[in-house]
């Protein structure tokens, strides 16, 4: 073990990161590739209207969610404008396809070949999902009056530029993953997050006449962030005891070895937050198919009652569905994550056991139980954050800022995850870490 440094134990911790050939050519190639990413999201697509665009997005809640997945690339309509959001949406429908699937449940099982499958398969799923949300896209903006009309063949090679952007970018990510630090798709997503703090530290210098406003609005963005590091890092222990056999000289003896199964308050992750907010979007943008400026209709209402932007008390119909929907996911999400993990089973093929409770039907029930009681703090957890944004807005008077409560839990996520990589690195090359 190196000495103590006088030095804090973060800046210590970095030095010793770049005195390491290797971890730093892992940081190196992470941040190149960061600035990749960043150039592809500035090679925009030809024939758009750059000011009906931005008048759009004032209109379209559910384009600010994908601006945020792309970077930025979507509100400048980059081949990147999908971002890595497809992946996202292949990721997630193959975890709900495989408990439902027997073939799907069956590779499951067969350990690191098994995976590997089931992960081809989400990458091929990618390029369709890919191409029918940029199709989708593009006849959204060409009706919208951002792009002019356009013919077959121009229409495909956007299209197909736009599919080239989201697989270069789920490579980029794959490249992290093995060659750098950290989840390479999250990485991805973290760094178009924060490319777009100094546009959102500019819009807070235009609210420094609500000085004491502005001043009540970052403590509660500190303090909702401490609650997000708290609720990602809490669990709960559950003890298991192994029975394992030892041959010493020509006799068998039982020998007994204890452990523990970490379950999270929030096993779901930002999963349900993503789900809520498209479930709950949806109709609003159904609606503004059919609604008339010149004579309001049923489909105006439509459109009022789930917009995120609605004047009180209208903003509090699609805010309190927001949180009752958050909720409902997060147990749906984390019951379909609980389910594949099949922990009873595990433990009794491994011959473990927690104590005072009988394997199999009786384990079952006892974890079962036990996810349902934590869960609640992580669906309310979860439900919390999604609406406050809304509640920052209400109680500090700040319109100007447009915080995004998931983005901050990506934030937070990735860099929490990237930092016990970073220290775990450190730690096996015998270097003091910075993680107490």
């Amino acid at each position: 073990m190196r000495p103590r440094q006088s030095r804090p134990r973060l800046l210590q911790a970095m030095i010793d990161a770049f005195s390491l050939p290797d971890l730093r050519r892992r940081i190196l190639i992470t941040v190149g590739i960061l600035v990749i990413f960043r150039f592809v999201a500035h090679v925009p697509l030809p024939g758009v209207d750059l000011t009906a665009l931005e008048a759009l997005f004032e209109r379209n809640a559910l384009l600010g969610m994908l601006d945020m997945f792309s970077g930025g690339a979507m509100r400048r309509f980059s081949v990147a404008a999908m971002g890595v959001y497809p992946y996202i949406t292949s990721s997630i429908i193959m975890m709900l396809l495989v408990p439902v699937i027997p073939r799907l449940q069956a590779l499951s099982r067969e350990g690191e070949s098994g995976r590997n499958r089931i992960n081809l398969i989400t990458h091929w799923l990618v390029v369709p999902l890919a191409g029918i949300q940029g199709y989708g896209q593009l006849v959204y903006l060409q009706r919208e009056g951002v792009i002019g009309s356009t013919a077959v063949l121009p229409m495909a090679a956007m299209v197909l530029s736009m599919v080239a952007g989201t697989i270069f970018l789920v490579w980029l990510g794959e490249l992290i993953t093995e060659y750098g630090i950290g989840n390479g798709i999250s990485i991805i997503i973290f760094g178009g997050i924060v490319a777009q703090l100094p546009e959102m530290i500019g819009q807070g210098f235009l609210a420094k006449e609500n000085f004491a406003g502005l001043s009540a609005y970052i403590l509660m963005v500190v303090l909702t962030i401490a609650i997000i590091v708290i609720f990602t890092e809490a669990h709960r222990r559950i003890p298991v005891q192994y029975a394992k056999s030892v041959f010493r000289s020509g006799r068998m003896y039982r020998q007994a070895g204890s452990t523990h199964i970490p379950l999270r308050v929030n096993s779901a992750g930002m999963i349900p937050l993503i789900f809520a907010m498209s479930m709950v979007l949806f109709p609003g943008i159904v609606a503004s198919y059919f609604a008339n400026p010149a004579e309001p209709n049923f489909a105006n209402t439509i459109m009022q009652l789930f917009n995120p932007n609605a004047p009180l008390p209208l903003g509090l119909f699609y805010w309190g569905l927001y949180f009752v929907l958050a909720v409902a996911f997060a147990f749906f999400y984390t019951m379909v994550i609980f389910q594949q993990q099949d922990l009873p089973n595990t433990l009794q093929r491994q011959g473990g056991f927690i104590p005072g409770i009988r394997p199999g039907k009786n384990t079952a029930t006892y974890l079962n139980g036990v996810i349902n009681r934590i869960t609640w703090g992580g669906a309310l957890f979860l439900a919390g954050i999604a609406v406050m944004p809304f509640v920052a807005k209400q109680i500090t008077g700040v319109q100007v800022i447009q915080l995004s409560s998931l983005g901050l839990l990506i934030m937070v996520g990735v860099v929490l995850d990237t930092m016990k990589q970073l220290e775990a690195q450190l730690v096996m090359r015998r270097y003091e870490g910075f993680i107490k």
